[in-house]
């Protein structure tokens, strides 16, 4: 088995997803994670948020944040897999030395 390394993961999905279809989304992904073998440590919901600027003609989009381990290589498979989603408006796997602490400050923010 190859080493584990963390990766915090940032996907922005479409804010015109009815919540069924945003919780289908997020369930496609977290089956894709456990189809590679990947774990998911944690989770939280950013909900809907404005974007710096406009991606895909979108001004807002649902952020769902996971910090998950994995190998490298999986990630690329995982990533392709991403690519074909249309309600995927964007996504960011960030290797990290430590997962940092939940919750995280957007989640404080949040509230």
């Amino acid at each position: 088995m190859e080493y584990m390394n963390k990766f915090e993961v940032v996907l922005l999905l479409s804010p015109d997803l009815a919540t069924n279809s945003l919780n289908s989304e997020i369930d496609d992904f977290k089956a894709k994670i456990n189809t590679y073998s990947a774990k998911i440590i944690n989770e939280e919901d950013w909900g809907l948020r404005d974007l710096s600027y406009s991606i895909k003609k979108f001004k807002k989009a649902f952020y769902r944040f996971f910090q998950i381990e994995t190998s490298g290589s999986i990630v690329k498979e995982i990533c392709n897999e991403l690519n074909q989603s249309e309600n995927l408006i964007r996504y960011i796997f960030i290797k990290v030395k430590n997962h940092q602490e939940l919750p995280t400050k957007l989640t404080n923010e949040k509230k």
